[in-house]
């Protein structure tokens, strides 16, 4: 079955053009809407502004088949879409120190942790009553394991609001200046990522793989700032509480970029087989699929 994520890549080109934004949210939201708080309540799979290409039949499949797949990994990209424009608004309440917006992230989360189950038990039904193989088979596996990581970028993101309401004080505090990088990079390399997926993109993946030594460098970079920030805001109220929470931010979003790399190298088994996790550890050592 040819590498078809919904005719997204015309979608997005065309969709570009029309809104005149230049990022992946911009051609998405002309293809699907991107996902609103009040519009996340369920993922119908049969969404009636979103038709359904006709694939083409893989052989040996049923066009049936080759249709659910294709509704599969439309859910699959929507999670994503959800689970990413959760991590933003995340973000943009930390900033603000708006607790009412985080409380609105942290409903939110039940909505993707639903949509997890319900993509997990479809790709179980079509291993069951499928005879799935050879490049089927590794689009319901990434769709398996991707499926579990953008539910953990929403926990992640359910996180971040959390320390919203507990930040002490109506103020935000002097942020550090690596968790505000923290919180510019890693929604952008979401973004990068999720683009990466729409076109099969290999070296793409494997430059995000590389980016998540500059992730880990300003989590690296925070600890030292918290201490700092700990060391003058101390001795006032909350300051030392802040502090930690602070920290506690910055691994979250550490976390996050983690999670990216995992899908960049799934992308990489997507496209071509290839399993690399843990490669640079065995070097020379590779094992395909």
């Amino acid at each position: 079955m040819e590498a078809d994520w919904f005719d997204v890549r015309n979608s997005m080109t065309t969709a570009n053009h029309r809104t005149g934004h230049p990022g992946l949210l911009g051609g998405l939201i002309g293809r699907w809407r991107l996902p609103r708080p009040a519009d996340l309540k369920g993922f119908p799979v049969n969404d009636p502004e979103v038709p359904t290409p006709e694939p083409t039949p893989t052989p040996g499949h049923s066009i049936f088949f080759d249709r659910k797949l294709v509704m599969l990994k439309r859910r699959l990209v929507r999670e994503a879409t959800g689970a990413i424009s959760m991590l933003e608004r995340a973000i943009d309440a930390l900033w603000r120190l708006d607790r009412q917006a985080a409380a609105e992230v942290r409903r939110i989360d039940d909505t993707i942790d639903r949509e997890e189950v319900e993509i997990e038990q479809e790709c179980f039904n079509l291993l069951t009553l499928h005879h799935v193989f050879a490049r089927d088979f590794r689009v319901v596996a990434f769709v398996l394991k991707v499926n579990h990581d953008i539910e953990r970028v929403a926990d992640h993101a359910s996180s971040i609001a959390k320390i919203v309401g507990k930040i002490e004080g109506d103020i935000p505090p002097a942020w550090p200046t690596s968790l505000i990088e923290l919180g510019q990079r890693v929604p952008v390399r979401c973004h990068e990522l999720l683009r990466a997926v729409l076109d099969e993109d290999v070296e793409a993946a494997r430059s995000l793989v590389a980016k998540d030594k500059t992730i880990d460098g300003l989590d690296d970079r925070l600890f030292g700032e918290t201490i700092d920030f700990m060391g003058h805001e101390g001795a006032t109220p909350g300051g030392l509480t802040n502090g930690l929470l602070i920290y506690r931010a910055g691994r979250e979003l550490e976390r996050v970029g983690d999670l990216m790399s995992n899908i960049a190298e799934e992308v990489i088994y997507l496209a071509t087989g290839d399993i690399i996790r843990h490669s640079h550890k065995r070097p020379g050592i590779q094992r395909s699929a």
